[in-house]
């Protein structure tokens, strides 16, 4: 069993900045990506922007420039938590954000998804 533990998002006006946690712990032999999908009502999750252990970064073009993903300094595959620093947030990027993480157990690689949370920017 994967557990992912995410915190930060609320409400903040355009322009503002929000933060971002996920840390994922349990039954894990290696996390091969973890980061953010967003969703609206009625829209499917998207991708907003996912990191490897190693470090490399991943973002969807509509949050390129102002999104920056960043994971800890544990260097441990099988543990670890990111963060999402979002700057110059605009009124359509209100959706709830779930953490996710791809995850390989046994030989079977899967994701998993945190509980979601809201962030809403007011115009």
């Amino acid at each position: 069993q994967v557990r992912l533990v995410e915190s930060g998002g609320g409400l903040v006006e355009s322009g503002g900045s929000l933060n971002l946690s996920c840390a994922a712990s349990g039954t894990i032999s290696l996390i091969r990506t973890m980061g953010w999908y967003r969703q609206t009502p009625g829209k499917e999750r998207d991708l907003v922007a996912f990191i490897t252990p190693g470090g490399s970064a991943k973002y969807a073009d509509a949050v390129k420039g102002r999104f920056t993903i960043s994971r800890d300094s544990a260097r441990d595959s099988a543990r670890m938590t990111v963060a999402m620093q979002m700057a110059s947030l605009k009124p359509e990027d209100t959706a709830v954000y779930y953490c996710d993480a791809y995850v390989r157990n046994c030989g079977d690689e899967h994701d998993w998804w945190g509980q979601g949370t809201q962030v809403a920017v007011s115009s």
